[in-house]
């Protein structure tokens, strides 16, 4: 966990970026074994293809644990009051992502910190956008 004073954060302050190593296929069936979703189009390239993919991609919610990631890089996930996001284009294999949060408000009587969060990849195309509510204390 981070030594980031969250005190002092304000609105339109930035955390420090999470970048990832490039989404590999053994990552993607290691995430089916580990989240139930198996679907081919995630490991299967002939599915992926028959179903009109130019290759498999990344499920949705590994990108979405990421962020998670990045949250709990700086409190412990009993403070994450709220987390969600929106699917905004497919992540697929062998992107770069890096995933990025500022702060977007500051609640000093409910004492939570809203964080903007956006999944980026290597050609700065974002993928996901999420907001997380995490307790100030």
């Amino acid at each position: 966990m981070s030594t980031l004073n969250l005190e002092t954060l304000k609105t339109g302050d930035a955390l420090a970026d999470l970048t990832l190593p490039p989404i590999t296929r053994y990552q993607l069936a290691l995430y089916c074994g580990g989240s139930g979703d198996h679907n081919p189009i995630h490991v299967d390239s002939d599915f992926a293809k028959s179903a009109g993919m130019k290759d498999v991609f990344a499920h949705g919610m590994l990108s979405m644990c990421f962020m998670g990631r990045l949250i709990t890089r700086i409190v412990p996930q009993s403070r994450v009051k709220s987390f969600g996001v929106r699917f905004v284009a497919i992540t697929w294999v062998g992107d770069e992502i890096t995933v990025k949060a500022h702060v977007c408000a500051v609640d000093q009587e409910a004492k939570t910190l809203t964080l903007e969060l956006s999944c980026v990849n290597q050609k700065s195309e974002t993928t996901l956008q999420g907001q997380a509510v995490i307790s100030l204390s």
